[in-house]
C-alpha cells in the first residue's frame, strides 16, 4: 500500500455545461489530481454537466431551488453530500445561492472569474463579470478560489491567478483567458487540501 495516494472525497454542485467538472476529471485522469468525485448535484435537469458525470459513473441528482425554501434547500443539497461521505463540496458553475450549514464551514469551495473582492456579489457571474471588468478599465483580471460562506463571493481566499486584460478584449475573449487560469487554479487549490 505504500505510495498509494489518499484521494480527497468531493461532491460537485453545478448548473450547466460542466466545463469545470470536465476539467477536474481530466486533471484526475491525466495529472494525478487525488480526488474521488462521489456525487454531482445539478440545479437543473438536462444539462451537459449531468451527462459528463453519468458517463464517468458518478452518482447524479437534480435538486431545483424552486422546489424548496432556503432552509429545506440547504438540507436537500447537503444531506446527500453527508451520505456519500464527501469531505468537500466544489461549486463548479453553480448559479444558485444555498445556505452553508455549520458542519460545512470552510468545506465548500467556489471558483470565481475575477480577483475578489473585485467584481463579486449578487449578479456577478459569467459574462457580467468580464463586461464589468472591461467597462471599469482594469488591466489585470483573473480568478479566485475561495471557501464559500453565506454571502455572495465572500469567504476566505485559497488562491488567485491573474491574467492581463488587453485593450481590444471583449467579455468573451477575456472570459476565455480567465478560464485558462481557472483550469489550473482549481486543481491547484484542491491539491492544497488533500
Amino acid at each position: 500500500m505504500s505510495g498509494e495516494t489518499t484521494k480527497l472525497p468531493i461532491a460537485v454542485f453545478l448548473s450547466g455545461g460542466g466545463r469545470t467538472l470536465e476539467n477536474l476529471l481530466r486533471h484526475r485522469d491525466e495529472h494525478g489530481l487525488p480526488i474521488d468525485v462521489r456525487l454531482v448535484i445539478s440545479s437543473r435537469g438536462g444539462v451537459r454537466g449531468v451527462e459528463i458525470a453519468k458517463v464517468d459513473g458518478i452518482e447524479t441528482q437534480v435538486i431545483r431551488k424552486c422546489d424548496h425554501d432556503d432552509a429545506s434547500y440547504s438540507d436537500a443539497m447537503f444531506d446527500p453530500v453527508r451520505r456519500c461521505g464527501a469531505k468537500y463540496v466544489v461549486m463548479a458553475g453553480f448559479l444558485k445561492h444555498v445556505l452553508i450549514p455549520d458542519d460545512f464551514e470552510n468545506r465548500v469551495i467556489n471558483i470565481h472569474p475575477s480577483l475578489l473582492p473585485a467584481f463579486g456579489g449578487q449578479g456577478m457571474y459569467g459574462h457580467n463579470v468580464h463586461a464589468a471588468a472591461i467597462k471599469r478599465g482594469v488591466t489585470i483580471s483573473g480568478c479566485t478560489v475561495h471557501f464559500v460562506d453565506n454571502q455572495y463571493d465572500h469567504g476566505p481566499i485559497i488562491l488567485q491567478r491573474a491574467c492581463d486584460v488587453l485593450p481590444d478584449d471583449t467579455p468573451d475573449t477575456l472570459a476565455a483567458r480567465v478560464f485558462e487560469q481557472e483550469c489550473d487554479a482549481l486543481p491547484a487549490a484542491l491539491r492544497t487540501l488533500s
